[in-house]
């Protein structure tokens, strides 16, 4: 395996981000060549980013771009100097709340940004493009787990339609060029090195600084946590598995393989529904400190729960992520004391 990975070359965008960071970091121990593509942006603090960047710039096996997804003559120019073997897309505009008040910013990075993605890898021909989708596509949908084979038509905001528009655009290029696609849907991640609009980046930081932390829908919300470390060793694993278009279009049940094309959509989740309450209450027990509860409404655009079936992940890599919710939440704890100095 481990040959065989010194000689892979994977573009990755976005690895500055919580998620492409960690990523590139499993695979460069592992010793693939990772060139990293990120546009820094001012989402968050670009501080956090720009360390992150700095950690990975230590492995000689990792050089980064910094550029923005719809700058389409330096992407190009980018991946046909690199020359990819596989290309890991995770740079997104991201965050629910945010696309109630930015909407054409994610059109522009999800939308033009992605497009620009499966050009670049149609035209080199990659092995394999893996892009990530998220569980705020299945929307209004109420029937729990959610599976990649049932429908995903109800978004409820324009950060769930652009990430479902990506699914549907991945599946044409997957067909027209044959161009093996795997789409991820990840589920609520959490651990070091985390987005600072994250729940538990906020929960954690106003707890250790004396103020309140609101919580919305009264606490009657359920999210499928998903541990940063969990998720990136389920996506290393899916690299290796790339799509097959199906011989006259017979798919195995239970696969979301499309029956036309090398495209396949895989829940990235650790298939346990936990109460936002009982999640609020490991942070207590690990902080030791009671948290000011402001109890609201529910948000615009939010939905009441999440929950993955991960079976389909289980069958084709042998791997399901399975962190206990208040261990991750330990660990992250753990670094944002350190990186924060409280």
């Amino acid at each position: 395996m481990a040959e065989v990975a010194s000689k892979k070359r994977v573009l990755i965008t976005g690895t500055a981000g919580f998620i492409g960071f960690h990523l590139a970091k499993l695979l460069l121990a592992e010793g693939f060549i990772i060139h990293g593509y990120d546009g820094m942006t001012d989402y968050y603090d670009i501080a956090l980013k720009q360390r992150r960047h700095q950690m990975l710039r230590q492995n000689p096996n990792f050089a980064a771009t910094e550029g923005m997804l719809e700058d389409q003559a330096l992407l190009d120019r980018v991946a046909d100097d690199f020359a990819p073997d596989v290309i890991v897309h995770l740079a997104a505009q991201a965050g629910v709340r945010y696309s109630l008040e930015n909407p054409r910013t994610y059109l522009d990075a999800n939308v033009i940004g992605t497009f620009n993605v499966m050009e670049a890898a149609r035209r080199l021909g990659v092995q394999h493009l893996l892009m990530a989708s998220t569980s705020s596509v299945y929307g209004a949908n109420t029937e729990m787990p959610f599976t990649e084979t049932e429908k995903a038509d109800t978004q409820l905001t324009i950060y769930a339609a652009t990430k479902k528009a990506n699914e549907s655009m991945c599946h044409a290029y997957s067909h027209l060029y044959d161009l093996p696609t795997t789409m991820f849907r990840f589920f609520t991640v959490y651990g070091p090195w985390g987005r600072p609009d994250l729940a538990l980046y906020k929960f954690v930081g106003a707890m250790l600084d004396g103020r309140p932390i609101d919580i919305y829908n009264n606490g009657e919300m359920y999210r499928d946590f998903t541990y940063v470390d969990d998720l990136v060793g389920a996506i290393r694993l899916l690299i290796d598995v790339a799509p097959v278009r199906p011989e006259d279009g017979v798919v195995p049940e239970g696969d979301s393989l499309s029956p036309v094309a090398p495209y396949r959509v895989v829940n990235i989740g650790n298939s346990d529904k936990v109460k936002l309450l009982d999640f609020v209450d490991a942070i207590e027990d690990c902080l030791g400190e009671k948290a000011e509860r402001n109890y609201m409404g529910m948000q615009t655009g939010d939905v009441p729960a999440t929950w993955a079936n991960a079976d389909l992940l289980k069958t084709l890599t042998g791997y399901r992520p399975e962190t206990d919710f208040r261990d991750g939440i330990a660990r992250f704890v753990e670094w944002y004391r350190e990186y924060s100095g409280k």
